[in-house]
C-alpha cells in the first residue's frame, strides 16, 4: 500500500461550542507529521486556526457558555463526522466529547445555575 494516501491511525480535533451550538472543529496536526513531511521534503502540513484565540473569544463571551474540546479518533473518522454528529443529536454529541475528550476550555452553566423568573 502506498503510504502517502494512507489514512492515519488517530487523528485529533479541536471542538468548540457554545449554548447556541456547534461554533468550530479544527483537526489538530501531528507534529510527527510535520516533521517526517519535512525529511521527506514534501509540504508541511498547517492548522488553520489558533486555540488561544479561540480560548479568548470564549472569555469575552461568556454569556454564550462557550465549551472547547480536544480529542482523539480512529482515523477514519472526519471533521465533516463531528459535524453531522452534532447535526444529528447535539447533546449526545456534547457529552460523548465531554466524556472523552480533554478540556481546554468550559464556561458551562452548571444544573446548579437557574434562572428564577418572579
Amino acid at each position: 500500500m502506498n503510504q502517502d494516501h494512507e489514512e492515519p491511525r488517530m487523528r485529533a480535533f479541536a471542538v468548540m461550542w457554545d449554548c447556541n451550538g456547534l461554533e468550530a472543529i479544527r483537526e489538530i496536526v501531528d507534529p510527527a507529521m510535520k516533521t517526517w513531511a519535512i525529511l521527506g521534503n514534501k509540504p508541511v502540513p498547517r492548522e488553520n486556526f489558533n486555540i488561544e484565540h479561540w480560548k479568548l473569544r470564549a472569555r469575552f463571551n461568556s454569556q454564550r457558555h462557550y465549551e472547547i474540546y480536544a480529542i482523539g479518533v480512529d482515523g477514519n473518522i472526519t471533521q465533516e463526522d463531528i459535524a453531522e454528529m452534532f447535526k444529528q443529536d447535539p447533546q449526545y454529541a456534547a457529552d460523548l466529547i465531554r466524556a472523552r475528550g480533554e478540556k481546554l476550555y468550559s464556561d458551562r452553566r452548571s444544573a446548579d445555575e437557574k434562572i428564577a423568573i418572579f
